[in-house]
């Protein structure tokens, strides 16, 4: 987001968004916009639109929108700060120098570049330990019974990390000064505080970021120590959250072919990329997080999960199920038979047998569905149980029609009543809407007149666009609409006296909410006027006072059931109410 008064701010300003989106998409004159072929998704007829004016773009078939920033961003695949820079470079304005760093500033920088070189140099260290002594040779005998030759090895820098304990501390002590041990996460304390080797026994991975560079390392014990799996501390150049192994080599495959593998472990991603597969990450050391697959959908939205199938692996795949839907990714989902992970799959059956089933990996749903199968479905329990389990899931499907496909194909298998089935989903969806974060569904123009016309006000009312959003917030007017959160943004935005950016409104929405402001910016309206607006209010204000006397209706005739007509005070106050509302709605004519 561009911050009032910030670079990216003035080059937002200055930039012409036509003029950089055409360099990516061929653009034509449609009214007071610009159209063409959505870039970010299949089309033949165009749907992809760009506003001048309002210096924004949006694509009414995939929904995708934003501003000129985020327009680079997605093409190029780069950071805010990358897409500053490029849009000032397209568009010819001067970049202006880096500030003068902190000396703070400049000690954390140099930290991180040590880190960086401790951990190269680390991983050099480990890989020649593989030749260098009898238990190196063992680790290496391990690594050639797993099925990798001295080949792979090098090529994905495995090596050993010796028993000893001190073995790499005496190598780094002297190069290094003992706060950089410390804090490279490759050393711990003792009870007396000596450093010492974390990492002893072990076949080591390094593990890199984005761009290649090794920032910590994963360790297998060779025997029967635990924990199994050993991973790096966080340290100033490594968050396990934010980190995907082998992302740096498959980066190019990930952009080529479009879809992502997504396993477990170290050894999994190997045995795939050297498959044939390379564009495979694995999420090591830690469940899948919301940044990970950030990361991951620079390059691809389309993931298939191939975790392992033991309980702990369908739990782990569950879970990342859910965090990849809510962050829009087009999931599927391959268990390999016989129980077995990906590595000793392709150990036995061979590459092309693995490929094969990678490419009939089924929906999500699919999956799912299986799944719920294998509970009890003799009984009502049993299917009211398998039907919670699916429920989050097929809500979070995006297209209405799909989802009603899944709806009439859960109902087959589980042998269900459909239109029971259906009555269940839909109440589950109205009351889970606040509890879970599921992905709303693709809807077209939803939303009546009166409050799409408002939106567009608060947009564009320069001359009354305060006095109209302390209107609506004093009376809570947006209450239970299609854009209560639309126009709840838009009110805490004009309540500060700023003007309202569609563009970076939409990045503090969700992505159903988005889309409707997108379509709504774009639809083309006279100049707003004060007359309109207050006809605008007075839609909503009368749609309010029919759900009121909607309400006090039922409630007299609950009282009156109950207590009988000639109850008092409160069936009076009651009826007085219920006459105050048919006179605001009917007012008698003059």
């Amino acid at each position: 987001m561009a911050e009032a008064g910030s670079f990216a701010d003035r080059v937002k300003q200055q930039a012409d968004i036509v003029r950089v989106v055409g360099e990516y998409v061929r653009l034509k004159k449609s009214g007071l916009n610009f159209t063409g072929l959505c870039p970010f998704h299949s089309e033949k007829t165009p749907s992809f639109s760009v506003s001048a004016t309002k210096q924004f773009y949006y694509c009414f078939g995939c929904g995708a929108g934003g501003d000129i920033f985020k327009f680079v961003m997605e093409m190029d695949k780069i950071t805010f700060p990358e897409s500053v820079r490029a849009v000032a470079e397209k568009c010819g304005i001067a970049i202006p120098r880096a500030k003068e760093r902190t000396p703070e500033e400049r000690q954390q920088n140099q930290q991180r570049t040590s880190l960086v070189e401790l951990h190269r140099e680390a991983a050099s260290f480990f890989e020649q330990q593989l030749n260098a002594t009898q238990e190196g040779r063992a680790a290496k005998a391990y690594l050639l019974d797993r099925g990798l030759d001295p080949e792979a090895m090098a090529r994905f820098g495995i090596g050993f990390a010796p028993s000893g304990g001190e073995a790499l501390l005496r190598a780094f002590k002297q190069k290094y000064p003992e706060k950089s041990l410390e804090v490279s996460g490759l050393f711990s304390r003792d009870q007396n505080g000596r450093l010492f080797d974390r990492f002893r026994r072990r076949v080591m991975f390094p593990i890199a970021n984005d761009s290649g560079k090794i920032v910590a390392f994963g360790g297998r014990a060779l025997g029967d120590d635990l924990p199994k799996y050993l991973n790096s501390p966080e340290t100033p150049i490594y968050t396990k959250g934010n980190i995907l192994y082998h992302l740096d080599r498959a980066k190019e495959a990930l952009r080529q072919r479009d879809f992502a593998v997504l396993v477990e472990g170290y050894m999994d991603a190997i045995a795939v990329a050297r498959a044939g597969i390379s564009n495979v990450v694995a999420s090591c050391g830690t469940s899948l997080t919301e940044p990970q697959v950030k990361l991951l959908s620079r390059f691809t939205r389309r993931i298939i999960v191939n975790y392992d199938p033991d309980t702990a692996g369908q739990a782990a795949t569950e879970r990342s199920l859910t965090i990849l839907l809510e962050q829009g990714a087009e999931v599927r989902v391959l268990a390999l038979p016989g129980g077995k992970d990906p590595d000793s799959f392709i150990r036995s059956e061979g590459a092309t047998a693995y490929t094969k089933l990678l490419n009939e990996a089924p929906p999500y749903v699919d999956y799912l569905i299986s799944r719920a199968r294998k509970m009890d479905m003799s009984t009502a329990e049993g299917k009211l149980r398998a039907v919670n389990f699916l429920m989050p899931y097929v809500q979070r499907i995006p297209d209405r029609i799909l989802r009603s496909e899944w709806a009439t194909r859960i109902a087959q298998q589980l042998r269900i009543e459909e239109p029971v089935l259906r009555e269940s989903m839909r109440k589950a969806a109205s009351e889970r809407r606040s509890e879970v974060k599921a992905r709303p569904e693709l809807v077209g123009r939803i939303g009546k007149p009166a409050e799409r016309r408002l939106v567009q006000m608060l947009i564009e009312a320069e001359e009354f666009r305060a006095q109209l959003a302390e209107e609506i917030r004093a009376e809570e007017l947006h209450r239970g609409l299609e854009s209560e959160r639309i126009l709840a943004a838009l009110v805490e935005v004009c309540a500060t006296g700023i003007r309202p950016d569609a563009a970076e409104l939409a990045l503090s929405l969700e992505e159903r909410d988005r889309r409707l402001l997108f379509e709504i910016a774009f639809e083309s309206a006279a100049p707003p006027t004060r007359a309109e607006a207050e006809s605008c209010l007075a839609v909503l204000r009368r749609r309010r006072a029919e759900e009121e006397l909607s309400v006090v209706q039922k409630q007299i005739e609950s009282f009156a059931a109950a207590a009988g007509a000639g109850a008092g005070g409160e069936l009076r106050r009651l009826l007085e109410r219920k006459q105050e509302l048919r006179r605001r709605l009917d007012p008698p004519a003059h």
